[in-house]
């Protein structure tokens, strides 16, 4: 059985700022308490070298409104990485109060980024959403409803990411005692190194939310969501 997807027209007229319903279904803290890494390191080679995350959806950068997305979801430690084009994405963060730290080197990859921002989460939080900053579909429904199915999971299973119809998507979830036992590693094991090399660990959460899988990489992936939406992602002046 898999989720319904939400409309892609309603989530973009949505103001992730405004729905008070999707703070009220959020699970509460005190059981299932969320954190977020949050990766906006890389460098855009693809799209002709360029941040991303300050791709705009009606007026409003992907990184604001990521960041306006998890806190409506109850999501309040979030750590944003930075890399490539730090100091604009740093200047766009400076008013939105998260958590930043800056990756030394970003063409090791996107993994050191993420292992960056696993080591600077402070408890407390029982898991953590590992999620992309160029995902422009993502809302807070989005991540309430992933809080929810990490609840769910089968025991004995400490990761959790959407598959939809078959396609592996974002953003992943992984319990503390995951990040602690890949802070523990060496650091050549990355997060999907660990992921791959234990399955035993993984619940795979089948949903046909397509939010989970749309992502900027390309300039046809930007000619297909306004295509998809009937909306352009503009690029950042």
């Amino acid at each position: 059985m898999t989720e319904s997807t939400p409309k892609i027209f309603a989530t973009i007229a949505q103001n992730t700022e405004g729905s008070t319903a999707t703070l009220a279904s959020a699970p509460e803290k005190s059981v299932n308490l969320p954190a977020a890494v949050l990766l906006a390191a890389g460098e855009g080679s693809r799209l002709g070298g360029m941040p991303k995350s300050l791709l705009t959806l009606n007026g409003q950068s992907l990184l604001a409104r990521q960041v306006a997305a998890l806190r409506l979801a109850g999501i309040h430690q979030i750590v944003v990485v930075t890399g490539y084009f730090h100091a604009l994405i740093e200047a766009e963060l400076k008013p939105l109060h998260v958590d930043t730290v800056r990756n030394p080197q970003p063409e090791a990859g996107q993994q050191s980024s993420v292992r960056l921002g696993l080591s600077k989460l402070r408890a407390p939080f029982d898991f953590t959403f590992i999620t992309l900053a160029d995902q422009p579909l993502l809302n807070a429904e989005d991540f309430v409803a992933l809080t929810a199915t990490f609840a769910q999971r089968q025991p004995s299973k400490e990761i959790r990411y959407p598959v939809v119809k078959g396609q592996r998507g974002n953003p992943v979830a992984i319990s503390r005692n995951i990040v602690s036992l890949i802070l523990a590693a060496d650091s050549s094991v990355t997060c999907r190194d660990f992921i791959q090399q234990h399955p035993e660990l993984v619940d795979p959460y089948p949903t046909d939310n397509e939010h989970f899988i749309i992502d900027i990489d390309t300039v046809d992936d930007l000619a297909a969501f306004k295509v998809r939406t009937g909306v352009a992602l503009q690029r950042p002046a």
